[in-house]
């Protein structure tokens, strides 16, 4: 009996730092690049452009495979922006600022980096009565 479990504990005593070194770099990681990235997105200017919304989605996640869990679902919301050299910019705003955005929707977009500032909308009949 004690030959034969000793390889047991051999195999917990090795497995298990490991393990934990792993998964320990793995959150410290995850945690160093959301900091580097809210360190980037500081240093980056504030741009505000012309831009046209051109589409929205939204990202629903629950944590649990259950659907009957008590854990809320988590939504998301994206706003795609046209910029005028035609680039394409998707931002994550929160819901109010969702509900206020449609395609087609013209105005001035603010961010910084990554970060989404702001979008404020131009009056679509007063822009076009000055075309017209």
């Amino acid at each position: 009996m004690g030959i034969e479990s000793s390889w047991m504990f051999d195999l917990f005593g090795t497995v298990f730092p490991v393990a934990f070194v792993l998964i320990l770099a793995i959150v410290l990681l995850s945690m160093g690049k959301e900091v580097w990235r809210w360190g980037r997105n500081n240093a980056e200017p504030l741009l505000t452009v012309h831009s046209r919304i051109t589409s929205r989605r939204v990202k629903m996640s629950q944590s649990s495979s259950d659907a009957a869990s008590t854990t809320p679902a988590r939504t998301q919301y994206y706003v795609t922006f046209e910029v005028e050299s035609g680039d394409r910019l998707e931002f994550k705003v929160n819901g109010e600022e969702y509900g206020m955005c449609a395609e087609g929707d013209e105005g001035r977009l603010s961010f910084k980096g990554t970060r989404y500032i702001g979008f404020e909308r131009t009056n679509r009949l007063y822009t076009e009565r000055l075309r017209g």
